[in-house]
């Protein structure tokens, strides 16, 4: 396409000014051809100057989630073959979920700018306007069984940690199992689905999407989450939402490769991370609740407590407080 082969020319010299007449002959298009494809560069966003007898160059490119901005940041050995870039979705993990059925192939990512029916863990609603964060899922078609696959979530924790402190220069903390804080605020979540063969019962896909907010101020996070939630530039940091994404895909195909492997090293990654080790917390049970004080994360991700009576157990499910977050003080 024209327009791709004239950005590509642009981006090599940013700043510096092309003549229509040069990238006319470099690209063996017409000079017509030359300025539609800058028109259409200009209606998506990008900065693009334009001077008599000098030509053009670009200036700025747009933060958008579009397949050439992201690509752009990802290092040559990550190829990711099937990205595909959405302005609008109801959730990353429903649409791969229903792409997997049609038989997307192992490795696709799907990232949105914006998501209409976002999901958390407990059927929670994940906020996701449009032009703030990064909506980003991918499609693992491991081939375990799903006892092996027990700590894809606390490694997609570890990997999000990866991305956003290679894209803004900070790293979050987790909150047991899966939200990312800053700050003592939610940065972000995880959120993991498998689907399983009946014949077999092995796995047939595993996806799993992340959240991160990026560009959203204080003000405008809705009254029922803006006591707890925040956004890296609420907190001070710039990031590139394509460099984000690009390194979210780096970091998840990485966690693809040691899935059902040796995860010793997420683990040490996630237990310097999580902010919920020596806190006291609060189990919250479908009977009830209870205190106690987390300890550790075993080798699966599960979060090891001491109940008020004194006696150990590990927890893999359910809902956990942290005394200190998200108002919990009592």
């Amino acid at each position: 396409m024209s327009r791709e082969k004239v950005y590509a020319l642009l981006r090599q010299r940013t700043g510096e000014f092309f003549s229509g007449e040069e990238l006319s002959r470099t690209l063996g298009i017409s000079r017509a051809a030359v300025w539609k494809a800058i028109d259409s560069l200009r209606r998506d966003g990008y900065t693009i100057e334009a001077k008599k007898s000098q030509g053009y160059r670009l200036v700025a490119a747009p933060d958008a989630l579009v397949e050439r901005e992201i690509r752009r940041y990802l290092p040559p050995e990550v190829s990711c073959p099937d990205l595909r870039c959405l302005p609008e979705v109801d959730s990353t993990n429903s649409y791969l979920k229903r792409e997997a059925m049609n038989g997307a192939p192992h490795g696709a990512i799907a990232v949105a700018n914006c998501q209409t029916a976002g999901r958390g863990r407990m059927a929670r609603r994940f906020q996701s306007p449009p032009d703030c964060g990064v909506y980003l899922s991918i499609l693992l078609r491991p081939e375990r069984m799903p006892s092996e696959l027990m700590g894809a979530t606390g490694m997609a924790a570890v990997a999000v940690c990866d991305a956003v402190e290679k894209a803004a220069g900070v790293r979050p903390q987790i909150k047991w199992t899966n939200d990312l804080i800053l700050h003592g605020r939610k940065l972000g979540g995880i959120l993991t689905e498998m689907a399983l063969e009946g014949e077999t019962g092995r796995t047939e896909f595993l996806i799993i999407g992340a959240g991160v907010n990026v560009r959203e101020s204080r003000e405008e996070f809705p009254p029922e989450v803006a006591e707890i939630a925040t956004s890296l530039a609420a907190e001070g940091y710039e990031a590139s939402r394509p460099a984000l994404a690009a390194a979210l895909i780096e970091a998840f195909y990485r966690l693809g490769r040691d899935l059902g492997g040796d995860i010793t090293p997420w683990v040490e990654a996630y237990r310097r991370d999580c902010v919920t080790i020596g806190r006291e917390v609060r189990l919250l049970w479908s009977e009830g609740q209870e205190r106690a004080l987390a300890l550790d994360v075993d080798g699966q991700f599960g979060l090891v407590v001491r109940r008020e009576d004194g006696s150990e157990t590990t927890v893999r499910t359910g809902e956990v407080s942290v005394r200190g977050l998200y108002g919990y003080t009592e």
